[in-house]
């Protein structure tokens, strides 16, 4: 019924109206098409190029992190050597003391009184201290600490002090708080 009226409807305009209604009708089907079909559409395939750009970003980041493993593992090898495994602190204490005695063998100094001086939790690292009372001539005691400083072990010299032997004495006498920083290689 509802039908019968629009098509009587329809017959009795004229040629030029009925080209309006058609126009009209298509008009109104266009914009219901748009709203109802296209725009949907569009604002997917927008989201799924954004998406789709964010992890193209995503996967160059994780390239460049790739083309860099080479490079990290060359750097990793470098350092490997001061990687220490160790099962307890007593064994990192033990190498830090044969460390400082054989420096001080090689420079030929006098050790009085070697002694561990305490282990510091720095994070994954410990630092372990050893106190050392020495005696030497003064280029002995440059070398020495020159050793100690440019170690590839980490050594570090904590604190120091120095004053004669004696009053006329060109020895001197030293006492000096040595730390060495391990890093266990477990937690790499």
């Amino acid at each position: 019924m509802n039908l019968n009226f629009i098509v009587d409807f329809v017959k009795k305009l004229s040629k030029r109206e009925r080209l309006v209604f058609y126009g009209a009708v298509l008009f109104c089907s266009l914009a219901l098409l748009d709203n109802m079909l296209v725009k949907p559409l569009i604002d997917k395939f927008r989201m799924y190029n954004q998406d789709i750009a964010a992890k193209e970003a995503e996967i160059k980041r994780s390239l460049k992190i790739l083309a860099q493993k080479d490079r990290i593992e060359k750097e990793m090898k470098k350092y490997e050597k001061l990687l220490v495994g160790m099962a307890t602190e007593e064994q990192g204490m033990t190498s830090l003391l044969k460390e400082v005695e054989g420096m001080a063998n090689r420079s030929s100094v006098y050790l009085i009184d070697i002694k561990p001086s305490g282990i510091k939790e720095l994070g994954i690292a410990k630092k372990f201290q050893v106190n050392i009372n020495y005696e030497a001539q003064m280029e002995q005691v440059v070398e020495f600490m020159h050793g100690i400083e440019s170690s590839t072990k980490f050594l570090t010299v904590e604190s120091f002090q120095i004053g004669p032997k004696s009053k006329d004495s060109s020895i001197a006498r030293c006492n000096m708080v040595i730390s060495k920083l391990i890093i266990p290689q477990k937690e790499f």
